[in-house]
């Protein structure tokens, strides 16, 4: 089944200088990025912290990074600080194509996401050609494979490890070199000290990006005036039928607690055990 990704925006990155410019800007190890997958990127600052997480993807001779449109305004710019001297050009391309994404579903351009999920990068004039099945399903299908994204509101907000993106190196790269946040995320890494991951939760009641979730025997929890952020955040969400479905970091150690949305009085959140 296919899905028109419409809520998400794409940079052409060109150049000679691109891929050691991406190089030195993201998270994983751009040079070991082939022509038929897609890489997952965090773009951080200096603390660690993600900007944006893209799907990163060769295309013959420049590379295209695919987020959520919600950043573009604030990413492209950013982007563009760091070129200088370089021979880079960054290209916002999001009206030129369309982002298709699949389900199991074979098609000579797709680019594998992961095990499940593949992305097509194809020209808007070749929509017609593609049976487009209810987002809804695409969403339900990343609940399922834990596939995080970064918004607006949670931008700044989460470092990799918080996204599991250090799990197996499949975002982040602890042998490729420099990267803004490098040495945040690398102290992390060896310290063995991400005392927040992501899980899958469901609920009957309406979850938000950003909404925090709430633990009782969180130490966190302790200090419930205007200072409390809560055990963890909503990455990812969607309404899937008459249940509402989300990916949240919460703190390792509250993984099998009773976790509520918002506060102590907050509709129950139901952890979908992997």
């Amino acid at each position: 089944m296919f899905f028109h990704l419409k809520n998400r925006a794409l940079l052409r990155v060109s150049g000679s200088d691109a891929e050691t410019f991406l190089q030195g800007q993201l998270s994983n190890d751009i040079s070991k990025l082939d022509a038929l997958s897609v890489q997952l990127n965090a773009y951080c600052q200096h603390q660690g912290k993600i900007l944006a997480l893209f799907w990163v993807l060769r295309l013959e001779d420049s590379f295209l990074l695919s987020f959520p449109s919600d950043l573009l305004e604030v990413i492209k710019p950013r982007l563009q600080m760091f070129v200088i001297m370089s021979d880079v050009v960054i290209e916002d391309v999001t009206k030129e194509h369309i982002q298709v994404g699949s389900i199991d579903e074979p098609h000579q351009k797709a680019l594998a996401i992961n095990e499940t999920l593949s992305l097509i990068i194809t020209n808007r004039q070749d929509i017609s050609q593609f049976n487009m099945g209810p987002i809804e399903d695409w969403g339900m299908a990343c609940i399922d494979s834990a596939l995080p994204e970064i918004y607006l509101m949670t931008s700044e907000k989460l470092v990799p490890q918080m996204l599991n993106l250090d799990i197996d190196e499949i975002g982040v790269n602890f042998s490729k070199g420099c990267y803004p946040g490098q040495e945040v995320v690398a102290r992390l890494h060896y310290l063995g000290s991400a005392k927040r991951r992501l899980f899958a939760f469901e609920s009957n009641s309406e979850i938000n990006i950003s909404d925090p979730l709430y633990c009782a025997s969180s130490k966190s929890a302790k200090d419930r005036g205007a200072r409390y952020k809560g055990s963890g955040m909503v990455v990812f969400r969607i309404k899937y039928n008459s249940k509402f479905y989300c990916l949240a970091t919460l703190e390792v150690e509250l993984k099998d607690e009773a976790v509520t949305l918002n506060n102590e009085q907050g509709p129950e959140l139901t952890r979908i055990q992997k």
